[in-house]
């Protein structure tokens, strides 16, 4: 429904429910982030919400830039870009709940194309090198630069199904062990659930009662991540 992929919610409560960490929790939450992404981004697509001149080259940038993040990683604190991510989160979820938009301006497709490129190497690079996939920062840095609430959630969609497709592929041949028919039916199950959260977000749920959800989830996800970062 928001356009978010769901891997910072899936990964934790796999770890929780008794899954290993590196061999199980994150390739599924990986995994189930991909499906319910690109399963989502079928409603979407359908529907015409998906702005492709800005999904495409955005989705490619972050897949091209996130391995060279992950291998800065080694040598550099990321603790105060954390920070940086966190208060950019719940700066944009206060602007959605407050009501705030963007100033309109002529979005053409050339400065969509750059937008894409430059936002989508930043964010990528950015998510590789905290270790984390970057969909919660998507759809708020999105609406923030114009796209509508509708369509920031599902162009969203095809940029994280990119990003975490790439993620997943460097899990998968090296450190999981699948448990099949646990994955199966998690994976089913997602099905499910995305498109039923993209069917009603497109058909029943104005854009100021997906902004109020939105601001929400983005205000816990800010929280999270200063408890997790400085607090644990």
């Amino acid at each position: 429904m928001l356009g978010m992929g769901g891997s910072q919610l899936y990964i934790p409560i796999l770890f929780w429910l008794g899954m290993d960490f590196k061999t199980q929790a994150i390739p599924l939450g990986l995994l189930l982030n991909i499906v319910n992404s690109s399963s989502a981004l079928i409603t979407y697509g359908r529907k015409k919400l998906v702005e492709w001149r800005v999904a495409i080259p955005f989705g490619l940038a972050m897949v091209l830039f996130a391995p060279l993040g992950a291998w800065l990683n080694i040598s550099l604190s990321t603790k105060p870009i954390i920070l940086i991510f966190s208060i950019f989160t719940a700066a944009a979820a206060i602007m959605m709940l407050i009501g705030w938009k963007p100033k309109s301006f002529e979005f053409t497709n050339k400065r969509k194309t750059i937008f894409g490129i430059s936002s989508g190497s930043v964010l990528g690079f950015i998510s590789g090198l905290i270790g984390r996939g970057g969909g919660s920062f998507v759809v708020p840095l999105l609406y923030i630069f114009g796209l509508g609430v509708k369509n920031a959630a599902a162009t969203s969609a095809f940029i994280i199904t990119c990003s975490a497709t790439s993620s997943f592929i460097s899990h998968i041949f090296t450190a999981a062990q699948p448990q099949w028919i646990i994955w199966i039916l998690c994976v089913i199950a997602v099905i499910g659930g995305s498109q039923l959260g993209s069917r009603l977000m497109v058909a029943k749920l104005k854009s100021k009662n997906i902004k109020i959800i939105f601001g929400i989830v983005l205000l816990g996800i800010s929280a999270a991540l200063i408890i997790q970062n400085f607090f644990t």
